[in-house]
């Protein structure tokens, strides 16, 4: 049951940073927190995988600072959120046995942080009176909420 939490929720971290979530899961799968040994994901945990999607997270965390990135609510940037969840949220279902289930969760998580998130750094940024602040809040809260999460998984 805890890991399907947990599936849940590395769905909400997508939800606010799509590649956070993927690379994460990734560090995870390396360090041998997420056992993914034998399954369809092992790849993730290797060099190479590792070090893209940090790349790919690195890349996200600063281009959500400018001023002409798009809603993460448009189609694109929430079907990739919807995707990144699902697939994160499937790595941590491998763990728990059923991948399936935890796909589902990952992607019903992505759909909460998507939406919540929209709404906190909102609110966020107009008691700031600046959207900077606001996002690197978020920011620390993608990046500790899925450390916490993968570390948990093991």
């Amino acid at each position: 049951m805890t890991l399907y939490v947990l599936a849940l929720l590395i769905g909400v971290i997508a939800g606010l940073r799509a590649m956070t979530a993927p690379a994460a899961v990734a560090w995870g799968a390396h360090l041998g927190w997420i056992p993914l040994a034998g399954t369809p994901l092992a790849w993730l945990g290797g060099n190479i995988a590792i070090w893209i999607l940090t790349a790919l997270a690195a890349v996200e965390l600063i281009t959500d600072q400018l001023p002409m990135t798009p809603s993460r609510k448009v189609p694109p940037q929430f079907g990739a959120r919807i995707v990144a969840g699902g697939f994160s949220g499937a790595a941590i279902g491998f763990a728990g046995g059923s991948w399936i289930v935890g796909a589902i969760l990952g992607v019903v998580g992505a759909v909460i942080g998507a939406l919540g998130g929209a709404e906190l750094r909102s609110r966020l940024a107009k008691a700031f009176k600046r959207d900077t602040p606001a996002a690197l809040v978020e920011d620390v809260i993608a990046l500790g909420g899925a450390y916490l999460i993968v570390s948990a998984v093991s």
